[in-house]
C-alpha cells in the first residue's frame, strides 16, 4: 500500500527528510517550470523512477488538485496513536502541543500543520473520528510541514486530555467565544496544550470541560469568528511571543 503526494513543496519535504520513501514519481509531459529542474535532478541522482504522463491522467490521480505538474507514490507514513503519546512527551523538555477538535476540512488541517511547524509545536493531537485525513490535499497545503510534525489520532480526546494533565502536568488552554478573558490576558508559558475547535461549532462540550482555561480572540469587526487555521496561527504565535520574552 502506498500514499500519494503532489506539488513541489510536498515532494521536496519528503526528499529532504525521507528520500527512501519514494516509490515512483510522475511528471507532466512538456512541463516547463524551472523550480522542477533541481527536484528532478536530485530524484534522478537517487535512482528514483520518473514517468512522464499526460495532464488528464495527472489531474484524475490528484482529483483536480494543484499538482504543479508532479506527483509521487511514497511508502505510507508512520501512524501515531495515543499509546505513542507518553514516549513522545518524555522526549520534550517543555511540551508544546496543538489539539484540533473537529477540524474536518483537509485544507484547514494542512494550514494548521503548517502554522504548527513554524511555531515549533512538538506534535498535534486529533480525534480519530472527527478529523480530516492527513491526505494528499492536507500535505500539499502544509507545504512539507506534515513530514516534520507528528499527528497523533486518539480514540477518546477527553481521556487523552486528562492524561496530559494528570500524568504530565500540561496546562490545557481552549479557545471559546464565551471565555471571560482574551488570549492576550493569559499566561501561555510552560508545558502547554492549545485546543482549537471547528469553525462555527467550536469545541465539543466534553473537550471544553477538560480545558484548564478558556480564552477568546478579541473581535472588533462585523465577523464573529475566524477560519480555524487563521485563529490557530494567531494563538500559536502568541505562545511563541510569550515564551521568547
Amino acid at each position: 500500500m502506498s500514499e500519494i503526494i503532489y506539488g513541489i513543496h510536498a515532494l521536496q519535504a519528503v526528499l529532504a527528510r525521507s528520500p527512501e520513501k519514494f516509490l515512483r514519481v510522475y511528471l507532466l509531459k512538456n512541463r516547463e517550470d524551472k523550480r522542477l529542474i533541481p527536484l528532478i535532478e536530485e530524484l534522478q541522482s537517487l535512482g528514483i523512477v520518473i514517468k512522464l504522463v499526460e495532464r488528464k491522467w495527472l489531474d484524475e490521480q490528484t482529483k483536480q488538485g494543484v499538482h504543479q505538474g508532479i506527483m509521487a507514490e511514497i511508502k505510507p507514513s508512520q501512524n501515531y496513536h495515543e499509546n505513542d503519546l507518553p514516549n513522545l512527551i518524555k522526549k520534550v523538555t517543555t511540551p508544546f502541543i496543538l489539539i484540533l477538535d473537529g477540524v474536518t476540512d483537509p485544507h484547514n488541517l494542512g494550514a494548521c500543520i503548517r502554522s504548527a511547524d513554524a511555531a515549533g509545536v512538538d506534535f498535534i493531537i486529533v480525534p480519530k473520528d472527527r478529523s480530516a485525513p492527513l491526505n494528499a490535499i492536507a500535505r500539499k497545503v502544509a507545504c512539507g510541514a506534515a513530514e516534520g510534525v507528528p499527528v497523533i489520532r486518539v480514540t477518546n480526546l477527553a481521556r487523552t486530555m486528562r492524561m496530559l494533565k494528570d500524568e504530565f502536568q500540561i496546562w490545557i488552554v481552549g479557545t471559546a467565544g464565551e471565555a471571560n478573558h482574551t488570549l492576550y490576558q493569559s499566561k501561555l508559558t510552560g508545558p502547554l496544550a492549545l485546543v482549537m475547535g471547528a469553525e462555527g461549532e467550536g469545541m465539543r462540550r466534553l473537550t471544553k470541560e477538560h480545558c484548564d482555561e478558556l480564552v477568546s480572540l478579541p473581535m472588533a469587526g462585523m465577523v464573529s469568528s475566524l477560519n480555524v487555521s487563521v485563529a490557530t496561527g494567531i494563538c500559536l504565535f502568541e505562545v511563541v511571543r510569550q515564551k521568547s520574552n
